[in-house]
């Protein structure tokens, strides 16, 4: 119980207490400094991450770190169990990463402007132009230098195994023809959804090796890369 209550104490004030410094760097962004400011955001949110990390009382293992590439653009496809995903890759990735989010986080304070902050983007699965424009800003990212991190399942397995990869969720990846680092994440949905409370879990992060896709035939973009992509996490994840 103490792990929960320290952990609900931790993230409500961390959000407040650095809603001041997000307000600051969105200014200087504005101003021409955006570049500089999504570094400094970024560490910020990495050792944000990483004391959350610490206050679950879990034990975090890492692969594969010098699989990622530190100075071109990148697109980690990773599958995705639970919310604290997202907190393992802000600890892990060492550079700055952006995602894909649902539209329904805008509407939640503090957390839409971190989420706008540390590069990632909104979109509305429900119009279609409107979706496409949110990609086109994601290949954007990617091509400049940028890392942004997909979750081809579409949505939380919740301890389920990996689930089937939504058709053309990879376009991302293969518009930017950017390198994809396969990503494995484990255990991260049992330290709270689970059981409704902060459990000290062994949780691991696996970085495969980068798969090149800016000279992947046409045809191979799709089919045979999505399952390639997919047998790989899986083999690794055990599931």
């Amino acid at each position: 119980m103490i792990f929960t209550i320290l952990f609900l104490i931790y993230l409500s004030f961390s959000f407040i207490f650095l809603c001041p410094f997000g307000v600051i760097a969105m200014v200087f962004s504005f101003l021409g400094a955006k570049k500089s400011m999504a570094y400094v955001v970024y560490k910020i949110a990495q050792g944000w991450a990483w004391m959350l990390l610490k206050i679950t009382g879990s034990e975090l293992t890492v692969a594969g770190k010098e699989n990622i590439p530190k100075d071109e653009g990148v697109c980690f496809v990773s599958n995705h169990e639970g919310y604290f995903d997202i907190v393992l890759l802000f600890v892990c990735c060492g550079r700055p990463i952006g995602f894909i989010a649902k539209k329904e986080l805008l509407l939640i304070p503090f957390l839409n402007m971190w989420i706008y902050m540390v590069g990632g983007l909104f979109i509305d699965r429900g119009n279609i132009r409107k979706a496409v424009r949110t990609i086109n800003k994601g290949v954007e990212k990617i091509k400049s230098g940028g890392g942004m991190i997909i979750f081809p399942e579409g949505h939380r397995s919740k301890g389920r195994g990996l689930l089937p990869f939504h058709p053309g969720s990879l376009k991302l990846a293969t518009m930017a023809e950017a390198p994809i680092i396969p990503v494995v994440l484990e255990g991260s949905y049992n330290v709270f959804e689970k059981t409704g409370r902060i459990c000290p879990t062994a949780m691991k992060v696996t970085f495969c090796e980068p798969i090149e896709t800016k000279n992947l035939p046409q045809e191979d973009r799709k089919i045979i890369l999505s399952n390639r992509i997919y047998s790989q996490i899986k083999e690794k994840h055990g599931s």
